[in-house]
Parts: structure tokens; sequence; C-alpha cells
């Protein structure tokens, strides 16, 4: 569509017949993100507050399908990269976030991470390495003064702040292991979220896939390292009936689907039913 059929379209924004409205609507929409631009400088040069809430409406709708048709298309791509997927999730909120932007973040602290790397370390002397780089030379930390804020569930957010919730710090930790080559994975832990540090060798020489695991990692906790029993017994503390699943790496899908379900419960505190909505559809697609 030409400039000028789309200055026709949005001319038309004002028409208070419903049905008109629905035609241009529909017609704008199809245009998808690239039209969110004009449609923001058209909010700003218009005092027309009727116009300027079905504007809102416009970019919204066209967000959240941008969102549904990124993630789809990861999902039916097998979902391979995390990070993509949290990255295509905080479009939802950040449409102007720039993968490439997250991309350079995370290759800098691999690259921090690799000058320190030698195939002659143990498994634990790697970890070691990677939470004195993540935590301690780039500061990534848990945000506890503001757990449930929606920003702690957001890669662009969690980059730029360095503080986020556990899914997200899992993910961020996990992206930078295997771009690495570490064997490093997500474990959807009721009421926390950690990391399991597999060994290959034992996992394809034996049957009970609990063997191929060295040990789990919290990094909502600066990367401390746990034993099978510490989860156990922080299980039974909260009253939760232990089941191998919650021992065992997760997939991606999972892992994307856990994050919306705790963005879910940061937006239902704040009372935005909107948002509440929105993240039911998402969630359909990566369930």
């Amino acid at each position: 569509m030409d400039a000028k059929e789309l200055n026709a379209l949005i001319a038309l924004l004002d028409d208070p017949d419903k049905e008109v409205f629905n035609v241009v609507s529909a017609n704008i929409i199809n245009q998808g993100t690239a039209i969110v631009n004009t449609l923001e400088k058209t909010w700003e040069s218009s005092s027309n507050e009727f116009v300027q809430k079905r504007i809102e409406t416009l970019i919204h709708t066209i967000q959240l399908n941008s969102t549904i048709a990124n993630l789809t298309k990861w999902v039916s791509e097998g979902a391979n990269d995390i990070l993509e997927g949290a990255y295509y999730l905080s479009l939802y909120q950040y449409p102007d976030s720039e993968f490439k932007e997250i991309e350079n973040a995370i290759e800098k602290i691999k690259k921090d991470i690799w000058l320190e790397l030698n195939e002659n370390l143990t498994a634990l002397e790697k970890v070691k390495i990677l939470n004195h780089i993540i935590y301690d030379i780039h500061g990534f930390t848990s945000n506890l003064s503001n757990f449930f804020a929606p920003q702690n569930q957001f890669i662009n957010q969690v980059i730029e702040t360095k503080k986020g919730g556990p899914i997200i710090l899992a993910i961020l930790y996990s992206s930078i292991a295997q771009r690495l080559g570490l064997p490093i994975y997500t474990v959807n832990l009721p009421k926390n979220f950690i990391l399991a540090y597999r060994d290959r060798f034992k996992e394809t020489q034996s049957k009970n896939p609990n063997e191929g695991i060295l040990f789990y990692i919290n990094p909502f906790n600066k990367g401390s390292v746990l034993g099978r029993r510490e989860i156990e017994h922080f299980l039974s503390q909260q009253n939760i009936e232990i089941k191998e699943e919650f021992f065992l790496p997760c997939s991606n899908r999972v892992t994307i689907a856990q994050l919306v379900s705790v963005l879910t419960y940061s937006y239902e505190k704040l009372g935005d039913s909107e948002k509440i909505r929105d993240l039911s559809m998402i969630m359909k697609i990566v369930i």
C-alpha cells in the first residue's frame, strides 16, 4: 500500500460508522508492524481523543498479532533457540526491541567467559567462571526488591537493567552456556526455576536420565550449585509432591510457557485484564 492510500485510510479513523471503521481497521492491521510508526505519529498530531483511542487499539492489535506470528513460527521451526523465544515474547511489550542488541550483549559475556575457559577444567570449575563473569563482572542479579514487576520477565529489560526473575535469568544463563558448548539446560522446578549441568557421556551410557546430570545451578542465587538432595529438601519444605520431572531438563517450549505464566501472574497483581487476555492467547501457542 502506498503512502497516499495509507493516509486516506488513516483519515477515516474518525468515522463514527462502525462498519466503516471495521473495514478501515482490518486494512490497517493487515499492514503489520511496518505501519506502527505512522500510527504513532498520527496519534501524536491528533487532538481527537476518539481517534487516539482507536489508534491505541490498532497498535495493540498489531503488536499482539506480531508476537503470536513470531512465536508460532518459532514453535513450528522446532523452538531450538530459547533466547529467540524470550525475545519474541518481549516484543509484545517492547516492540522496538532489537534482537541484535540482545545478541551483542550475550556475545560480549560469552567472549569474556571463553577467554577464561579451557578443556582441563572440571564442570564445577567452568560454572565458577560463568558465575564470576555473569554476576560479578557483568553485574546481573535477582530483582528481589520488585519481584513481581512484569519487566522482570522480558529479556531486553534484563539485558538493560541487569535484574530479573528466576526464569529469565535461567534463560540468560543457559543461552550463554550453550553458545559456549556447555550442556546446561533449564529445569522447571515448582516455585523456582533452575538449571541442570548434564554429563553427555553418562547420559548416552545409561537408561536412567538422572544419571546424566552432574549437578544443578540456581541462577536466581548467583549460580549456586545444588545437589538432588537439596532440591528434594526444598520440595518437602514447600509441601510439594516429589516427581522425577522436577529433576530433568525441560523443553524450550515449556520454559517459555512458564515465562508466560509468571508474566500473567504479574499482570494479575496489577489488575490488567487486557494483558491477561492477550497472554492467554500467547500461551496457547507455546504449550
